[in-house]
């Protein structure tokens, strides 16, 4: 697995360091985990956490295998099954590449036990649901996105060697594009999950 380029680590660290202010986690679920890039980052503030991840793409087995995830989850946050079986599992869960779908914070919520911190960075503001759902808003922040990979997600599970390598090089450029327009900018929200949210 190549290794991440730094202006992403530092990204990557900024972000994690946001859940420094709070107990460390036993645990922590990374949603649309791919390769694992924001639990290694992290890993350097939350040593003693165990880090899981869940990806739609086979990326997140290649992770589990290299030791940057405890446990991987092959599948989509809102399949009721993956809900099922991680509900109150976490202490944190991080979403940070969210989708329009409308059921991703929910069952993000899901999977936090009470008490639990939700860690979301959208371009669209999510106070207003996470607080409809009996969630408190610890912080929040403007700031410049996370860009997702884009080319490599596209690949079939299968794929290795140069066109991964390629696709990489090319989400990293367009990262690099993208880091200074309207696209980039994204909210960063710290919401903890009240003992009556479902």
């Amino acid at each position: 697995m190549p290794a991440s380029t730094a202006p992403s680590v530092r990204r990557l660290r900024s972000t994690a360091r946001t859940m420094l202010p709070f107990p460390e986690p036993e645990s922590w679920l990374d949603v649309d985990t791919g390769d694992a890039d924001f639990p290694e980052a992290a890993r350097a503030f939350f040593p003693y956490t165990a880090f899981d991840g869940l990806d739609p793409t086979h990326r997140v087995l290649h992770a589990q295998a290299a030791e940057r995830l405890e446990e991987a989850y092959l599948g989509r946050l809102t399949d009721p099954r993956i809900t099922a079986h991680l509900r109150a599992r976490y202490d944190v869960v991080s979403l940070l590449n969210p989708h329009a779908d409308p059921g991703e914070l929910a069952a993000a919520l899901a999977l936090l036990r009470p008490g639990g911190h939700l860690l979301v960075e959208s371009r669209d503001d999510p106070r207003a649901e996470l607080e409809a759902r009996g969630c408190s808003i610890i912080a929040t922040a403007r700031r410049s996105a996370h860009i997702p990979a884009r080319v490599t997600t596209r690949l079939p599970p299968t794929a290795t060697g140069p066109l991964t390598s390629a696709a990489r090089a090319l989400d990293h450029a367009l990262a690099l594009l993208l880091a200074g327009t309207r696209f980039a900018k994204t909210y960063r929200v710290i919401a903890r999950k009240g003992p009556s949210a479902p």
